[in-house]
């Protein structure tokens, strides 16, 4: 949203897992603007507010995709597109409760749904 202009996408993968869809959904975000922007990015998944707020993304690029020693980060090509995007815009990522009372965030979760339902059999 900019002013009064507004624009909703969506998209789904029968054979992805809901962080995937999460950062995806980000992505196509960022990657649908322009030019480089200023951004308030609301979501309800503490899974991407805590690794880019409290700088985990960053540290799992510089540790070659790795979380610790042993156990490997998910996602990295997303977490590393992400990332390069953040490059370009200046986000601020502001955490939001799931299945609450946020209008935008329950307008999403509409669009989830339907999208889910494309794959059902």
């Amino acid at each position: 949203m900019y002013g009064d202009h507004k624009k909703e996408l969506s998209g789904g993968d029968p054979n992805t897992t809901n962080n995937r869809m999460e950062l995806l959904g980000v992505i196509t975000a960022l990657r649908a603007l322009k030019r480089p922007c200023t951004v308030q990015l609301y979501t309800d998944s503490q899974y991407i507010v805590n690794a880019i707020n409290e700088g985990w993304a960053v540290r799992w690029r510089e540790n070659g995709w790795m979380r610790n020693k042993k156990d490997p980060a998910l996602n990295p090509d997303l977490w590393g597109e992400l990332l390069d995007l953040l490059e370009v815009h200046q986000v601020t990522f502001h955490w939001v409760k799931g299945h609450a009372s946020n209008l935008y965030n329950n307008r999403c979760d509409e669009l989830a749904v339907m999208e889910s339902q494309k794959y059902k059999k």
